[in-house]
């Protein structure tokens, strides 16, 4: 049976990413400048002793290796999905053919597992061809297995000598990308000449720094949020009626929360980071929610919409604590806590254990949070809190609320509440055209670093905020963007998540408008994204982007 194709995908396949120009020479026409010599903790530089302390590198006019020999590439999709991964796939392609024509690329299924398992396939142009442009990670799936343990470092390794890989390029977040130092620090150890490269993937937004201005995906996961959330102000100021509660992408970082926000002038927008920063409770959190409902409330306005971030409840200091010691309490006691029979019964048991406060927080939360709380948890044990419907729990918590002031006199509010969770409707999407040209970009830089020999470093494409031909692209090394955290009780070397800074440019920008859009309706309706047009309208970025880069 022939595959239908829409029409979008049609027209889309046909569209050739920009590239900077620099890109545009092949390996003969580059030459690489190091830019600066990171510096670790010591902690981490036992970790890493053979990857530790490398330069950031650029490419520059020059006179690179001559690829007599094919090269050969591995490349694995890890964790969550995010619209442009298959546009990597199709760059790092292109640019290894273009440096040989026998050059071969091998796909690993299903994430990283497939490394260690050597379960892969060989990416012919003909099986590519139907993926460019196309959101979606299933051209050779993904996951999210961890490499960590000396048998799978050395399975990989197996892998790798079997099929004569001169590079591996990992597509991921900042646990793939740790997974991929883990790996290179082991390939140079054992004297494997395999060239270990990272790309920086995912829509939440928050692997970045000053080398790595944006992870791929969140320009188009933000666009197709936005455009809903922009349907919904529409369908709450038509209706006059309710409010919509909206939760958004997000675990650890409230990225995609403030994009959409400077995109749509909601009523409240909630930002974890801030949350934490003030050291405010659940019910301080509520308060801030409620005094806006009644406030519109008396000027007639018994509508609006408040985005929360998936990780809000974790970043409330005193629920953040109640989730630690809940953590400890079952790890420890896992077994036991298993064989007790009721909920009732559990809870009995959890509240001797817990500190006095967090007992009080605990029982203040709904039973349905609790139960939450306690049985849905992880492999490891712990609470899966992007699972807590955080969006429920404030809407539930305002009514309560409006209903105590309605009894008192202090409001006659009517207040009709909706809730709902936007996550993966924008994980898959077709890439926006910045998204489908960076990450072919993208995936051009990492053949380059492969074919230069360069391990342990993730692909970076900078200045984005100016024309695709002035793009500058390079390098940077994976251990320097670590840090010590504890994990699973002992300090472990990670890849740090770039959280919002409420010092910087898009939450200042949004910290200034915030209280305008309480009480106005200044909704801003996006729409879909654009493929088409005047370039001011399909070459649109976030805001985030442009205001970091103080282009806004």
């Amino acid at each position: 049976m022939t595959r239908v194709v829409s029409l979008l995908e049609k027209v889309r396949l046909k569209h050739e990413p920009q590239i900077p120009e620099i890109l545009r020479r092949g390996i003969r026409g580059l030459g690489i400048e190091e830019e600066a010599v990171q510096q670790q903790a010591e902690e981490i530089r036992t970790h890493f002793p053979n990857t530790c302390g490398r330069p950031v590198v650029r490419f520059v006019a020059g006179t690179g290796p001559q690829q007599t020999t094919p090269v050969r590439v591995g490349v694995v999709l890890s964790g969550g999905p995010a619209p442009g991964g298959h546009n990597v796939i199709t760059g790092l392609f292109d640019a290894i053919k273009k440096y040989h024509a026998e050059s071969r690329l091998f796909g690993f299924r299903g994430g990283p597992k497939g490394i260690f398992t050597a379960s892969h396939v060989e990416l012919t142009a003909e099986i590519i061809a139907p993926y460019r442009n196309t959101g979606g990670f299933d051209i050779i799936g993904s996951g999210r297995d961890k490499i960590d343990t000396r048998e799978q470092l050395a399975a990989c390794a197996d892998t790798c000598r079997a099929l004569d890989l001169n590079g591996l390029v990992v597509i991921g977040g900042d646990d793939s990308n740790t997974n991929a130092a883990v790996v290179a620090e082991y390939f140079v150890a054992s004297g494997l000449g395999v060239s270990v490269v990272g790309v920086p993937k995912t829509i939440d937004g928050d692997m970045k720094g000053a080398q790595v201005e944006t992870s791929f995906g969140f320009d188009t996961a933000t666009k197709v949020y936005a455009e809903l959330i922009g349907n919904v102000c529409r369908d709450a100021k038509s209706a006059g009626k309710y409010w919509h509660f909206i939760k958004l992408m997000g675990r650890s970082a409230s990225h995609v929360t403030l994009e959409c926000a400077l995109q749509t002038h909601v009523n409240v927008a909630l930002i974890g980071e801030e949350v934490q920063e003030q050291g405010q409770t659940l019910r301080s959190v509520v308060a801030q929610i409620a005094d806006v409902v009644l406030r519109r409330a008396k000027a007639g306005k018994n509508f609006g919409v408040v985005l929360v971030p998936e990780g809000l409840i974790e970043f409330i200091p005193e629920i953040r604590v109640l989730i630690k010691e809940l953590n400890k309490l079952l790890h420890g006691d896992r077994d036991f806590f298993e064989k007790i029979p009721t909920f009732t019964d559990k809870k009995e048991f959890v509240n001797k254990k817990l500190s006095k406060d967090s007992s009080y927080v605990f029982n203040y939360l709904p039973q349905r949070i609790q139960i939450q709380l306690l049985l849905d948890r992880d492999s490891h044990g712990n609470v899966q809190v992007s699972r807590i419907d955080t969006e429920q729990l404030l809407l539930e918590q305002i009514k309560e609320q409006m209903a105590e002031w309605e009894q008192s006199g202090q409001s006659d509010c009517e207040f009709q509440g909706q809730h709902g969770f936007l996550g993966y409707e924008g994980r898959c999407a077709v890439p926006s055209d910045f998204d489908a040209d960076y990450t072919y970009a993208l995936g051009q830089t990492a053949a380059a670093l492969v074919a230069f020999g360069r391990t342990g470093i993730m692909s970076s494409v900078r200045n984005l905020t100016a024309p695709r031909s002035e793009w500058r692209a390079g390098g940077v090394p994976l251990v320097g963007m670590m840090q010590i955290e504890e994990r699973q009780g002992k300090p472990t070397p990670v890849i740090a998540k770039a959280l919002v800074q409420t010092e910087g440019a898009p939450f200042r920008r949004f910290a200034a408008c915030r209280k305008e859009w309480e009480m106005g309706d200044d909704y801003v309706y996006p729409g879909p994204i654009q493929y088409f047009g005047p370039p001011e309208l399909y070459g649109a970025l976030t805001m985030t982007l442009l205001l970091e880069q103080g282009q806004a």
